[in-house]
């Protein structure tokens, strides 16, 4: 039997729809609703010195490292899937450049999350 390496990939898309369907409406809803209109929130709770400070943490590292990938990869398996969907039969070469974007802007990320100090 041929080796597929489909798993990996479910996995990664599967893992960012469980973390985008459960994480950014609420993403969405603190930094893009609640912190502008001070309802709920100190005032100074998305201040730039506290986010800075977030971001260079390991933790917060991981944190920002984790969701912008899983968010790549998802939307990445979601946009091949669906040309499949509609006829377009992407080849390999298709393949090797959608999982390579979403590879590339993952680190992309860790490279400037590093760059952020600790």
């Amino acid at each position: 039997m041929k080796r597929s390496h489909e798993p990996i990939f479910w996995s990664l898309f599967g893992a960012g729809g469980v973390l985008s369907a459960l994480v950014a409406p609420i993403l969405i809803l603190i930094t893009g609703i609640l912190a502008p209109a001070g309802v709920g929130m100190p005032h100074q709770a998305l201040d730039y010195s506290r986010v800075l400070g977030f971001a260079q943490h390991w933790f917060g590292k991981l944190l920002l490292l984790a969701v912008i990938s899983l968010f790549l990869f998802h939307a990445v398996h979601r946009i091949y899937l669906s040309l499949h969907d509609v006829g377009i039969h992407a080849g390999t070469g298709a393949r090797v450049a959608a999982y390579g974007s979403a590879l590339l802007g993952t680190l992309a990320a860790a490279y400037l999350l590093l760059a952020i100090g600790f």
